[in-house]
């Protein structure tokens, strides 16, 4: 699974190393044989060449001390010393040869510790020497302690034979077997010589040279059994020859005496004669078997560098050309599939949000055109390739669909949205004509409970418009207070009464803003009031800072995890695209997102010290003003976005009946000003009721005094209802509390009582309604 999900340029890589790899380990394979050759001459040369004299020469060294222990005469003893001397001069010129830089190269690690080992035994004639001088050595002693020098010689030469091809390998051991059965002999020829030079031989003297006959004749008929036929037949020839004949009677003769022989029955120089021309012949023999082995690995040689050469050079032109011919394969392979790759990301990245934006603005899209077909050839990337423009083209074609689908589902949604507002407002100049005409307390809190359903129905509407990316229609010319915007917001709210509102400063916001604040102050008091209990308040406070004003909403709620407000205040920061089939849950924080969003308005999330939360709301510096708003004297009353409607209007029908409370409503000292939404193809302009005229006295309380039927059109009106002269009186800052007459100062004060009961009555239900929802 790892190596199918690797980058195809990594595969392609490691394929070449594969293929390089794979000549390396053939060209070393091949060249292992050739270097091995190489080590094996540089060790025959250095080693195993001069070694040979310096093995000769201590074969006749051994002779000589046997020949001095068995004769003790000056004469034995000068040729002893003359012969030390010549070994010694031999034995330097082998330890330079042998101990040369390149012998180490040479030689393995078997090969250079018995190399170390022949040097120690070399080292140790010295002392042999001295035995040998002083007399505490026997021949037989001094015979064995020689052939343990010598024996490190034939060690040292199966550590060199290392040859790989086994046939030169078996010839080579063969011939060290020879080479080891002439040792023998020549131990042989040591031990009589010394029992020749005292002229007797005894029993264990006797049974060491009886030994030593059978070994040189075992190991030499063993090792020739190994040698091939030519060299079969001169060995044959050589035991057969006059030499060897005669050395066989020698020998036969001296073993048929008895164990202590006080006599030899031949002379020392006719045992000489016989060992030396014997040795002679079979070290002529050794050397031809030698040389035609030689001669035999000329060929495997050849072979070697031939294998070679082919391994590594032509295997290394191969090589190349192949890695020459996936380089250009891969990056050919590379550009089609980057190119492939490149319009795959330009259609994702570029081309689609491209066509779905132009869709979104109403232009038409030829699918031709946004998916032109790209060219990859005939092969099996030109076959992706071509599966890849219909996949694009099928996708820009699907992409102009749904964005097209998705740009009327809008359209639908505003047109529909556009209706209810209009529907709904003119709903509301109903509702306000109605007020204005009763004058029955209850009846005038049914209206005002039918008022503010119709102004939350009205947000609703608007969160369509503003889901559908267009901006809703209520305006304001001019700036407006900052307290009377959150007032407007909090008659869109259900719940009002568990607001409280705290001072808010001289601030008024900009007249374009004004709307979408009060949408959005409406849309997060609604949530605060909606996930706190209902024996709670919300509270709403405002304040002055460096970059613009603060609005602070803050529940006593059970609060939100961490990374839920994360998450919350990351949606409001970057809004997504709105979808159909997004979660209907969060369309509040979605439309919250986008009016910020409109005015660069910051909202943010966070916990409250009281277990709830609080949401902060900055308005940026150029949508306030400091200071109160000044009313425009050309504008009209209606036009301002706050009016005053509180249940002590009912003052104007004071003469008939004491005042009532309209509802828990009234205790709001502000509701928003309706303005109708401008004409659309689905409102028609005529069907917008007419403004209120305005007024012209106001009443004993300081509000303006409303005349009936004064917003209804002349041709629905009874008749005209004129103004009491007793009920207008002088503007606010002129009226006297002393000019109330006790009958409407009783009125006042029974309405009070009464809203104070009924709301006393309101909140002892709500309590118990919740711990009746808890005990449940």
């Amino acid at each position: 699974m790892r190596l199918r999900n690797t980058r195809l340029r990594t595969k392609v890589t490691a394929l070449l190393l594969s293929l390089a790899a794979l000549w390396s380990f053939a060209a070393w394979v091949t060249l292992r044989e050739g270097v091995n050759l190489l080590w094996v001459a540089q060790l025959d040369s250095s080693v195993v060449g001069p070694s040979e004299p310096l093995l000769v020469e201590l074969q006749r060294e051994r002779r000589a001390t046997m020949i001095q222990l068995g004769e003790r005469s000056p004469r034995s003893r000068k040729e002893l010393q003359g012969q030390r001397q010549r070994a010694d001069r031999t034995r330097a010129e082998f330890e330079t040869s042998a101990r040369a830089g390149i012998v180490e190269w040479a030689a393995d690690d078997v090969g250079e510790r018995r190399l170390a080992t022949m040097f120690a035994k070399l080292d140790d004639l010295a002392s042999i020497r001295q035995a040998v001088d002083a007399g505490r050595v026997t021949r037989i002693e001094a015979s064995a302690a020689y052939a343990d020098v010598i024996d490190s010689f034939y060690r040292m030469y199966g550590a060199m034979a290392t040859l790989d091809d086994k046939t030169l390998a078996g010839d080579a051991r063969t011939l060290m077997a020879l080479s080891n059965a002439r040792e023998i002999l020549a131990r042989e020829d040591a031990l009589l010589a010394g029992a020749l030079a005292e002229g007797r031989l005894d029993a264990e003297e006797h049974e060491l040279f009886t030994k030593t006959v059978g070994a040189w004749h075992i190991v030499a008929e063993h090792a020739a059994g190994e040698l091939p036929d030519s060299d079969r037949a001169a060995y044959d020839q050589l035991i057969k020859g006059r030499s060897f004949t005669r050395l066989h009677d020698l020998e036969t003769l001296l073993a048929r005496q008895g164990s202590v022989v006080e006599t030899i029955p031949f002379s020392a120089e006719q045992w000489k004669a016989a060992t030396e021309q014997a040795l002679t012949d079979f070290n002529g023999m050794v050397l031809g078997a030698g040389d035609r082995v030689v001669e035999r690995a000329t060929p495997v040689a050849v072979g070697v560098v031939v294998r070679l050469a082919l391994a590594g050079g032509l295997g290394l032109i191969a090589v190349i050309a192949s890695i020459v011919l996936s380089i250009t394969t891969a990056r050919a392979l590379f550009a089609q599939l980057q190119k492939l790759r490149d319009a795959a990301h330009e259609l994702s990245d570029e081309r689609l949000p491209r066509v779905v934006e132009r869709i979104g603005n109403g232009e038409r899209v030829d699918v031709a055109v946004e998916a032109p077909p790209l060219q990859f050839g005939t092969g099996e990337i030109g076959q992706v390739g071509q599966a890849f423009n219909t996949v694009q083209e099928t996708a820009i074609r699907i992409a102009a669909e749904q964005a097209a689908l998705r740009q009327s589902i809008r359209d639908i949604l505003i047109s529909m949205a556009r209706r209810t507002q209009g529907l709904v407002q003119r709903q509301l100049n109903v509702l306000d004509v109605m007020e204005r005409r009763e004058t029955d307390p209850e009846e005038l809190e049914d209206l005002f409970r039918l008022d503010h359903l119709a102004v939350r129905t009205r947000r609703n509407a608007e969160n369509l418009i503003v889901l559908s990316g267009s901006s809703p229609a209520r305006t304001w010319r001019r700036s407006v207070p900052m307290v009377d915007v959150v007032r407007g917001a909090l008659a869109e709210v259900e719940d009002y009464t568990r607001v409280s509102l705290m001072p808010m400063g001289d601030v008024v916001l900009v007249g374009r803003a004004v709307g979408d604040v009060v949408h959005l102050l409406a849309e997060l008091i609604e949530n605060a009031v909606s996930f706190s209990p209902p024996y709670t308040n919300v509270q709403v406070s405002g304040q002055l800072v460096a970059n613009g004003y603060v609005v602070e909403i803050e529940d006593r709620g059970l609060g939100m995890k961490p990374e839920d407000l994360a998450a919350t205040n990351e949606r409001i920061a970057n809004p997504p695209e709105f979808r159909i089939t997004g979660a209907t849950a969060r369309l509040g924080l979605y439309v919250v997102s986008r009016l910020a969003a409109r005015h660069q308005i910051q909202v943010v999330l966070k916990a409250s010290p009281y277990g709830g939360t609080t949401v902060v709301v900055m308005l940026p510096q150029e949508l306030v003003e400091t200071g109160p708003v000044q009313p425009l004297e050309d504008e009209p009353l209606t036009s301002l976005p706050i009016r005053q409607t509180t249940a002590t209007a009912t003052r104007a029908t004071a003469t008939r009946q004491p005042a009532r409370p309209a509802s828990p409503q009234a205790g709001l000292t502000a509701l928003p000003q309706r303005t109708a939404p401008p004409a659309t193809d689905s409102e028609p302009a005529e069907e917008a009721a007419p403004a209120a005229p305005t007024p012209t006295g106001f009443t004993p309380s300081g509000l303006p005094f409303r005349v009936p039927q004064a917003n209804l059109v002349p041709a629905l009106r009874d008749e005209a209802v004129p103004t009491p002269p007793s009920l207008i009186g002088p503007p606010p800052d002129e009226q006297d509390d002393d000019l109330r007459s006790p009958e409407e100062i009783r009125a006042m004060m029974q309405s009070l009582q009464y809203g104070n009961r009924r709301g006393r009555s309101a909140a002892e239900k709500l309590i118990q309604d919740h711990q009746s929802g808890d005990d449940a």
